[in-house]
């Protein structure tokens, strides 16, 4: 089964479980403008598997954006970032890039996963 050349989920660490329903956009810069590729909303287990069609990917500058502030808002706890965007860049475009975030109300982390 073929899946998104880009994926991502989203670990809570605060809480120690998966992020459901944080809303995350999928970007490529293109001319200096970054222009939408693909949206979703995280699951149960804080994944999203499906943000573009496989054998559609480009190389070049990408953006995912994590807007966890109503995440963090519908849980009822206070967070310092409403939105966190991850800028990479993509050379090979025959690999699969997982971009995993893992999140506190304070502060995140992210790098590149298999």
């Amino acid at each position: 089964m073929s899946k998104s050349p880009i994926t991502t989920h989203i670990l809570d660490t605060a809480v120690g479980r998966p992020a459901a329903g944080v809303r995350v956009v999928l970007e490529r810069q293109t001319e200096g403008a970054f222009v939408t590729l693909g949206e979703g909303t995280t699951d149960d287990d804080g994944r999203i598997a499906d943000l573009m069609a496989p054998g559609s990917l480009e190389a070049g500058v990408h953006r995912l954006t994590f807007h966890v502030g109503a995440y963090l808002d519908a849980a009822g706890r206070a967070g310092f970032y409403p939105e966190v965007p991850v800028v990479f860049t993509i050379e090979a475009t025959d690999e699969h890039y997982h971009v995993p975030l893992l999140l506190n109300p304070f502060g995140y982390s992210t790098y590149r996963g298999s």
